[in-house]
C-alpha cells in the first residue's frame, strides 16, 4: 500500500455504494421493496466487480483481500451511520438478510474474486 491508497480506494467505494443507494432510491419509487432488493442484491455484486476490475486494472495498490474488506467496511458504515439513522431512521435494515447481509457478502466476494482475476491477467502475484 502507498500514501495514496486509502483514497483511491475510498473514491471507489463511495462510487460503488452510491451507486446501491440510487439503486435502492429508484427502486422504491417504481416498485415494491420486496422487487427492490431482489435488484439491489443482484446488482451490487456487479458494481463492486466492475469498479475493482477499474482499481486492479488501473492502481492495484492494495490486495484484493484488502480491497474487499475496505469496499465492504465502507458500505456497511455508510449504511450504519447514514443511511439507517438519517433517512430510514431505523437499524431494521440490519435485520433484514435479503436487504443488507445477502449484498455485504455478494460485494465482498464480487471484488476479491475480480481482484484474483485481475492479478492473474495483469500478472500480480499477491493475492
Amino acid at each position: 500500500m502507498t500514501a495514496r491508497t486509502p483514497a483511491i480506494l475510498l473514491v471507489h467505494a463511495f462510487v460503488g455504494w452510491a451507486q446501491c443507494a440510487a439503486t435502492m432510491g429508484l427502486g422504491r419509487a417504481v416498485t415494491t421493496i420486496e422487487t427492490t432488493l431482489v435488484v439491489y442484491a443482484l446488482l451490487a455484486p456487479i458494481f463492486f466487480a466492475a469498479l475493482g476490475l477499474v482499481y486492479f486494472l488501473r492502481f492495484n495498490l492494495a490486495s484484493p483481500l484488502q480491497t474487499a474488506a475496505f469496499f465492504l467496511a465502507f458500505v456497511i458504515g455508510m449504511d450504519l451511520f447514514v443511511v439507517a439513522p438519517l433517512s430510514l431512521r431505523s437499524l431494521a435494515m440490519f435485520a433484514s438478510p435479503p436487504g443488507t447481509w445477502i449484498p455485504f457478502a455478494a460485494i465482498f466476494l464480487a471484488t476479491y474474486r475480480t481482484g484474483v482475476f485481475a492479478r492473474r491477467v495483469i500478472g500480480g502475484a499477491r493475492t
